[in-house]
């Protein structure tokens, strides 16, 4: 693998963006939306105060009720949603920062009490997730078995996800990334569980299994252009009872499909088993944003600076990280010390936990 000489804090010219630094902030669930699924005023508020970022990815945004996988979180279907965004990107921009929309659709993840449309979710297969459940009530539900997509809803699922992709554009986002990684519906068609159709979309081929993820890039990326999209993805990432026996010649052969298209950019999350950066970095042409927190410690400045280093990475992404210190890179800057999270508080209705972390420039982080 090349070395090279980037730092964390160097600039990077993504597409169109230029961005002051390498620091990704990573995606991460925060349940502060209405019922409805639009965002509360206190999410722009959050995202701005992280806006020295040099690219903010946002929560998993649901594209449409249909792929709705819990209560609380903030969708991309309607204009209330749309226009809750809008509130978002110009505190980001306006703070001088760069933003992100993820679009997750939960397929076989949700409950019918978790969702507007009170209805079973649907997957690939009826194969079920793990439970127990969180559910809106504060309790906990046994989980229920999916229904298996009709190709209908396939075709559905690929049009909800142009259309909430061209919402997040008129919501001001900078660029849009598809949520295909940690057992979400493009994760699911991929796994070797979760898939087990017997028709053109199941795994009887490595085609078949790969045209749900095909035809749902190459369709968004026809309506808000390949330069305005981005994927994330998470090969051999056990969360949520998935199971993948050999990530590599999948996921190879999804970045030969995509590779061409010119997207934005691949983020990527790495896997005790399977070192996907290491396998896929030389196989993909465009830029790549590491993520090597995922189901382990999470990662601090001296970790992202061996990504780099490395050449595994234009960019690296960082989740807890983020949450504790609005302003990261700053403290990378400074080499001071990191705040840790107050986990009582990650998830909530309100700014506890979410906006009332301090930076190095208020008085009771320099005196704490």
């Amino acid at each position: 693998m090349t070395t090279t000489t980037e730092s964390l804090l160097s600039p990077y010219r993504l597409g169109s963006l230029d961005l002051p630094n390498r620091v990704a902030m990573a995606p991460m669930t925060r349940y502060r939306a209405a019922e409805d699924g639009t965002p509360l005023p206190v999410v722009a508020e959050y995202y701005a105060q992280r806006a020295s970022a040099g690219l903010i990815v946002t929560e998993g945004i649901w594209p449409s009720s249909r792929g709705q996988s819990e209560w609380f979180l903030p969708g991309l279907e309607t204009p209330a949603h749309t226009a809750g965004w809008r509130a978002v990107t110009e505190a980001v921009h306006a703070a001088g920062g760069r933003i992100v929309a993820q679009l997750m659709h939960g397929g076989r993840q949700g409950h019918p009490l978790n969702r507007l449309l009170g209805d079973i979710p649907a997957g690939p297969s009826a194969v079920p997730a793990p439970g127990p459940v969180h559910v809106k009530d504060g309790g906990k539900a046994e989980a229920v078995t999916p229904r298996e997509m009709t190709r209908d809803e396939i075709r559905q699922a690929v049009t909800d996800h142009v259309d909430a992709a061209r919402n997040a554009l008129a919501a001001g986002f900078d660029a849009v990334e598809l949520h295909g990684a940690n057992s979400y519906l493009i994760h699911q068609f991929l796994a070797d569980n979760t898939n087990l159709r017997t028709d053109e979309y199941g795994p009887g081929t490595l085609a078949d299994r790969l045209r749900f993820p095909v035809e749902l890039v190459t369709a968004v990326a026809d309506a808000i252009g390949p330069d305005r999209l981005a994927l994330r993805l998470s090969p051999g990432n056990p969360q949520f009872g998935m199971h993948e026996a050999d990530p590599a010649p999948v996921y190879r052969a999804l970045l030969a499909e995509l590779d061409g298209l010119g997207l934005a950019y691949l983020h990527l999350t790495d896997n005790d088993d399977y070192p996907a950066l290491a396998d896929l970095r030389p196989r993909w042409s465009g830029p790549l944003i590491a993520n090597v927190g995922e189901n382990r410690a999470a990662t601090d400045r001296e970790r992202g600076e061996a990504v780099l280093a490395a050449g595994l990475a234009d960019l690296v992404s960082y989740g807890r990280a983020f949450i504790a210190n609005p302003d990261l890179p700053e403290r990378f800057a400074a080499h001071a010390p990191l705040t840790p999270v107050d986990p009582t508080h990650l998830y909530g209705r309100t700014a506890t936990g979410l906006t009332d972390y301090p930076k190095l420039t208020d008085s009771s982080a320099l005196t704490g």
